[in-house]
């Protein structure tokens, strides 16, 4: 897999029934090695073990229905009291460039969500952005903050 500007992280790779697997750790179960999955893989253990991000409180797939249709973001992060989700991160494969058509994805997820924090990342290009949903705003931030900065 193509290196990515994330730290490494001790990836558990099998094959698995012919077909290369690597374990997510949150949903803690072996998936497809795609070079989106090394992404979200990647990404999951930087927030986890640079940013201070509790592996319970985050979650991969989650499921969430937008104008009748069911739609899947790729990590949600919740605040412990009441598990509130407060942050959506969507990824890309690495050779996927990250466009205003994929922010307008997650803004989608958004509508269902209401999060303050969203994350868009290809593994080499990284972009967060805070939304003021009271007024309708956003503005993008240097930096992936840490936990404890989004709560």
């Amino acid at each position: 897999m193509q290196p990515l500007n994330l730290p490494t992280f001790q990836a558990n790779i099998k094959k698995i029934d012919g077909m290369v697997k690597i374990l997510d750790v949150l949903r803690q179960k072996f998936v497809a090695l795609t070079p989106e999955e090394w992404v979200r893989q990647h990404f999951v253990h930087f927030l986890m073990e640079q940013k201070g991000y509790p592996q319970t409180l985050m979650a991969n797939e989650v499921a969430v229905t937008l104008n009748g249709m069911s739609r899947r973001c790729d990590t949600v992060v919740y605040r412990q009291e009441g598990m509130k989700p407060r942050m959506i991160v969507e990824y890309k494969r690495p050779d996927v460039e990250i466009t205003q058509k994929v922010f307008e994805q997650i803004c989608r997820y958004n509508m269902v969500l209401e999060v303050e924090w969203l994350v868009v990342s290809n593994g080499i290009q990284h972009y967060c952005c805070k939304v003021d949903i009271k007024n309708g705003g956003y503005a993008f931030v240097e930096d992936i903050p840490s936990y404890e900065e989004i709560l």
